[in-house]
């Protein structure tokens, strides 16, 4: 076992899927610590990167039916063979258990063709550090619980704790980024680390992908609109509009769209579905996407606005009249943390939005029972009765299927308002 690793909230999955399954993918952004998590778990480690693993695997992909489990396969898109090898050794021993982990960053390139896997292996998300997992306070409040505790008329999950984190506690998190190997670089060394990181996947990471980006440049003006566009649903025609003002050459539709998909694919974007009821359908829900990156402090690196100018205001959005720029970035912590609490419980994410934008509400998470959870993030420490009107509608809707309603916010208590919502400071939440 590694010497100084840090539990992460996926290591419970892991080890159940490990104790069931004959194979697994952490899927997930560079540096977000999937090599740590899953080498730890293996007896065998294969890391694709290294030219002389990669030179004989390539050669012999079988050589991996030979090795002793569990197989830990680094960076295995390198070698996409390998999956395909992996999926058929599964059909030969389906009964076995913990046999391989796979680990990769991106996607295969576009021009080869793999099977999905589905019934063979096992793909697992990993994002880089929630909030709780970072060690700053132990949350008193469990997502789970929200869930699983009573919720009646007469008895609800009670919600209490005190943090001592205030905005700037959170405005620096925002900034140190989840990335293990980076957030505890000193200041000025950790942003040199973040513009090597988004030059590294812009052009290093597509291009291993067999992705050819003419005009890096454009491509990195448009991520930069894109940050800007955080936490919102500007189309994206507005994002490019704010990516090439002025210009008459902008690019296409379609490059635009290779530029969201590859992006995707190598787990830098990390966008916020639409929840979309499979139940009492809500008449005229907006389908598009929250725009997030993997993690706020590439965005707040992108837009280029520093602790100070966040704590007065500064930061343009694009396409949004409400909110400032710290509250879109406040936001996507918010989102990121939570997104990591559900899926520990098999739990979904998305956010709600109707047509016209007269309800919106920041996060619905639904787990497998159809139960949903209702949260709001707002960049204050206090709640008013407005901040919690969609949430009520939203209750009125859905009954009983809607078992808790909060308001996830900047203050110092953790407490049950009056009307039945909890109010959560961020530092608090946990899965």
């Amino acid at each position: 076992m590694a010497q100084g690793y840090q539990r992460r909230i996926v290591d419970d999955t892991l080890d159940q899927l490990l104790a069931g399954l004959p194979a697994i993918a952490i899927e997930g952004a560079k540096a977000v610590g999937k090599t740590a998590t899953a080498s730890r778990r293996a007896h065998t480690t294969l890391s694709l990167d290294d030219p002389q693993t990669f030179d004989v695997i390539s050669a012999n992909p079988n050589a991996i039916a030979e090795l002793t489990p569990p197989v830990f396969l680094d960076e295995w898109q390198l070698v996409p063979d390998l999956w395909n090898r992996v999926r058929h050794l599964v059909d030969e021993d389906p009964r076995a258990r913990g046999r391989f982990l796979l680990a990769g960053s991106s996607g295969v390139q576009p021009t080869v063709r793999i099977h999905s896997g589905a019934g063979r292996i096992v793909r697992l998300v990993m994002r880089p550090l929630s909030l709780a997992e970072r060690g700053l306070e132990t949350p008193t409040v469990s997502l789970r619980a929200l869930f699983d505790s009573p919720h009646t008329n007469d008895e609800v999950h009670a919600i209490d704790g005190e943090t001592h984190l205030s905005l700037g506690d959170y405005v620096d998190e925002i900034l140190r980024s989840g990335f293990p190997g980076i957030r505890e670089l000193d200041d000025q060394v950790r942003t040199r680390a973040i513009d090597s990181y988004l030059e590294r996947v812009v052009e290093g990471d597509l291009e291993q992908m067999g992705v050819s980006i003419r005009r890096p440049g454009a491509l990195m003006a448009w991520l930069r609109a894109y940050a800007a566009a955080t936490s919102g649903t500007a189309d994206y025609a507005k994002i490019l509009n704010a990516a090439t003002p002025g210009e008459g050459n902008k690019p296409t539709r379609h490059t635009v769209d290779s530029y969201r998909e590859h992006l995707t694919r190598v787990f830098l974007l990390d966008p916020l579905p639409a929840w979309q009821p499979s139940f009492a359908p809500l008449k005229r829900l907006t389908l598009a996407s929250k725009h997030h990156l993997v993690d706020p402090a590439l965005a707040a690196r992108l837009v280029g606005v520093a602790r100070g100018g966040l704590l007065v205001g500064q930061g343009e959005r694009v396409a949004s009249d409400t909110g400032s720029w710290l509250g879109a970035l406040f936001e996507c912590l918010a989102t990121q943390s939570v997104r990591v609490y559900a899926e520990a419980h098999g739990a979904q994410t998305g956010h709600l939005r109707t047509s016209g934008g007269e309800r919106e509400i920041d996060l619905i998470v639904e787990d497998d029972q159809r139960r949903i959870v209702g949260i709001e993030v707002k960049l204050a420490d206090t709640v008013n009765d407005g901040d919690v009107r969609h949430l009520q509608w939203l209750k009125d809707q859905l009954g009983e299927r809607m078992v808790d309603m909060v308001v996830v916010n900047t203050g110092r208590f953790a407490y049950r308002r009056p009307d039945g919502v909890a109010v959560v400071p961020l530092a608090l939440l946990g899965p």
